[in-house]
């Protein structure tokens, strides 16, 4: 063979070289995620796990902040052209998605149209429905689905000379258990985290009180708030009050209230069953319970609401990222995935068989307290009250709910103005979205 022939081969072999390589690149997929220290790490090795299970794909989870931050970054993104193919979306988000014309690719179609089997049935009901149209479609990848508990320190509540298996059920037990704590030199009673997902919105679906008309918003655009109602001023009345002296220590918007909690500084918390990760991490001895009740309230409590967040997918990315996509969806619906899922974060077991494997596993006798947040979520027949919610510019209206609150505990303002000003304010905003969307 001549030189030159060894040198055509040599191309020619290297060319092939490549062609191959190229065809074995598996294909990227990006994952906008809005989860950062222990729940970013599980994150992680779900995508890891994913992609090391077959070579077609690679997911690549890419942090982008708090819930709202990588919702609107998702929308500027979409506007831009720059979109990824799924991004984490908070449950207040649902309604905003949902009137995003043409920028979401429903996962009930997508599922079908890549022919990944799909049952929406082996999902647990309270979570689909939160998720679904009014023809009972799924539009969402249901992913991180919580609800908020109260924990308890153990360790205070012993110094307290409180019994720790004995978690209180009701808002007179909590108050009196608050009281006890701060006479034993705890530096606050009780704290929550999300407050408006937590005293107005889950209180609400547990008094099985409407936080808004029209089903709250699933009954379709038109609805306005009704969270002024005697009750929650009740509840207001009482937290400023209990503000005073430190039995009720207010920690701030979204989770920054936890930190005052895993610091040993609160005896009590209402935060998200999902926070059960970082309590472990800090090394807290907490047990989990309900959330607390009025007594008066005939027939409460009713079930809670979800929070936490679905997987979205967004249309414009190269067609053939669907199909991963599909099939990464297929992978985090088997029950070992989300069963674990479950296990290591708090966040409820979203498909019946993954509460079945857990239960076989022994999980919740080893862990006591880790089913609390799925009884609570799936006790009684939800009511239109306690279905969940689906406002439009409801991460505007929370802020709203929380500023006038703030406003309320600073005593500038009785809870009845602050709530009543809540209401007038988000209803402007709920009136603004219903002429865009019409």
């Amino acid at each position: 063979m001549s030189l030159k022939s060894v040198f055509k081969f040599t191309a020619s072999a290297l060319l092939s070289l490549a062609a191959l390589s190229a065809q074995a690149a598996p294909i990227k997929i990006q994952w906008w995620h809005a989860m950062n220290g222990p729940l970013g790490e599980k994150v992680e090795k779900l995508a890891k796990d994913f992609n090391a299970s077959q070579t077609a794909y690679e997911i690549d989870p890419v942090f982008k902040g708090t819930y709202p931050e990588a919702m609107t970054g998702a929308i500027a993104a979409f506007r831009a052209h720059q979109q990824p193919a799924i991004v984490q979306v908070f449950e207040v988000g649902t309604a905003t998605m949902m009137a995003a014309k043409g920028a979401v690719y429903p996962v009930y179609q997508l599922m079908k149209d890549e022919g990944q089997p799909f049952d929406e049935k082996s999902f647990i009901p309270a979570v689909t429905s939160y998720y679904s149209d009014t023809q009972g479609n799924l539009l969402s990848f249901p992913f991180n689905s919580s609800t908020p508990v109260l924990y308890i320190n153990k360790t205070q509540f012993t110094k307290a000379g409180l019994d720790p298996s004995k978690l209180p059920a009701t808002w007179p037990e909590v108050e009196a258990d608050a009281k006890k704590l701060r006479a034993a030199g705890i530096a606050c009673g009780l704290t929550t985290a999300w407050p408006s997902w937590v005293l107005v919105e889950n209180f609400h679906a547990l008094h099985n009180l409407p936080l808004g008309t029209m089903e709250n918003g699933f009954a379709g655009l038109g609805t306005r708030l009704e969270i002024n109602d005697p009750l929650e001023v009740k509840l207001w009345t009482e937290l400023t009050a209990m503000q005073k002296d430190k039995e009720f220590d207010y920690g701030g918007r979204a989770d920054s209230a936890q930190a005052k909690f895993d610091s040993g500084n609160c005896g009590m918390m209402m935060e998200s069953s999902a926070s059960r990760a970082a309590i472990i991490a800090a090394k807290i001895d907490y047990a989990m319970g309900p959330l607390p009740y009025m007594p008066e309230v005939k027939g409460a409590p009713l079930n809670s609401i979800i929070g936490g967040a679905t997987l979205w997918v967004l249309k414009g990315v190269p067609k053939e990222q669907y199909k991963g996509v599909a099939e990464f969806f297929s992978y985090l619906s088997k029950p070992e995935v989300q069963a674990w899922w479950h296990q290591n974060t708090g966040y409820l077991p979203i498909t019946n068989a993954a509460y079945e494997l857990s239960k076989s596993q022994g999980f919740y006798d080893k862990n006591p307290g880790a089913d609390v947040a799925i009884k609570q979520m799936t006790r009684g027949t939800p009511t239109p009250n306690s279905r969940g919610l689906r406002f439009g510019s409801f991460l505007q209206i929370r802020d709203i709910i929380e500023g006038q609150l703030e406003v309320v505990l600073t005593g500038k303002k009785t809870p009845q103005q602050g709530l009543d000003d809540a209401v007038t304010q988000s209803n402007a905003l709920l009136a603004q979205f219903e002429a865009a969307n019409k």
